[in-house]
C-alpha cells in the first residue's frame, strides 16, 4: 500500500486512545464537502509501507494504534494483510471508510484485523447521489452497516451535515437507517480552501438546527456526538 498523508500523533481520531494516522489518495466519491479534496487526485509525496512500519517500530511505547483514513481505503489492493502486519507489531487498527466496498470490510472482520471502524453514511439512501455524486447502490450501504452493527467490533456512524445537501428530517431518516447501533457522529460542516465545492460554497447546520437534531434523536443511541 502507498499513502498520501500523515498525521504523527491523533488524540482525536481514534476515541480514547493515541493514534497516528496515515491517509490513502483516491476515492471513487465526490463529495462536495471533503476536506481532503488533494488526495482525491492522488497529490503529495509517497510514503511506501515500509516506511510506516519503520515509523511505528520507534513509536511502541508512545502509540496505541492506526488510523487509516483518505481517501477511501477499501479501494487499495491488500489493506487487509496491511492491517494484519499492524496488529502483530501490537497496535490497535482503525478503519474509517465510505461504506462502499463491503466485501473488503466483511475481509477484514473475518481476519480479526480491525478493531474499530467509523463508517461515513452521507444521506438518506435516497439523496445519496446528490452528495456522492456518483452513483452508489443502497444495498452496498445496508451491507455495510449490516457487517459493522451486527460485527462486534467497536464502531461509530458518522454524518457531515452542511444546509445546502441534508435537512434535519435527512438526519432523522439516516438515524432510522443505523438504528441500534451504540454511537452515532454528526459532524457540522467546516469551510476551509481545501474543500473539494471551493471555499464559501458551502454553510453548516446553524445553532437552532443542530439543537433541533439533538432533541429529535435524543435516546436513540448510546452516544450521540455532535462535533
Amino acid at each position: 500500500m502507498e499513502f498520501r498523508g500523515h498525521v504523527k500523533s491523533s488524540f482525536i481520531d481514534y476515541p480514547d486512545r493515541i493514534c497516528t494516522v496515515y491517509f490513502v489518495g483516491g476515492c471513487n466519491l465526490r463529495c462536495p464537502y471533503c476536506h481532503n479534496s488533494h488526495l482525491l487526485r492522488n497529490e503529495g509525496p509517497v510514503i511506501g509501507e515500509e516506511e510506516v512500519f519503520e515509523y511505528l517500530e520507534k513509536r511502541k511505547k508512545m502509540l496505541d494504534g492506526v488510523c487509516i483514513s483518505g481517501g477511501e481505503p477499501t479501494l487499495h489492493e491488500g489493506l487487509a494483510e496491511f492491517a494484519g502486519r499492524i496488529k502483530e507489531m501490537g497496535f490497535l487498527f482503525k478503519l474509517d471508510t465510505n461504506g462502499t466496498n463491503p466485501i473488503v470490510i466483511e475481509e477484514m472482520l473475518d481476519k480479526g484485523v480491525v478493531d474499530y471502524i467509523a463508517m461515513d453514511i452521507k444521506a438518506p439512501l435516497g439523496k445519496y447521489i446528490n452528495i456522492t455524486r456518483v452513483p452508489v447502490e443502497a444495498g452496498v450501504i445496508e451491507k455495510s452497516i449490516s457487517l459493522i452493527r451486527g460485527s462486534g467490533v467497536e464502531h461509530e456512524f458518522r454524518t457531515t451535515v452542511c444546509r445546502e445537501l441534508l435537512t434535519v428530517e435527512d438526519v432523522e431518516k439516516i438515524a432510522c437507517l443505523i438504528k441500534g447501533c451504540k454511537k452515532y457522529v454528526i459532524q457540522n460542516f467546516r469551510d476551509s480552501n481545501t474543500v473539494l465545492a471551493g471555499e464559501k460554497k458551502l454553510t453548516p447546520f446553524r445553532p437552532e438546527e443542530i439543537k433541533i437534531v439533538e432533541g429529535r434523536l435524543e435516546g436513540c443511541f448510546e452516544q450521540l456526538v455532535i462535533r
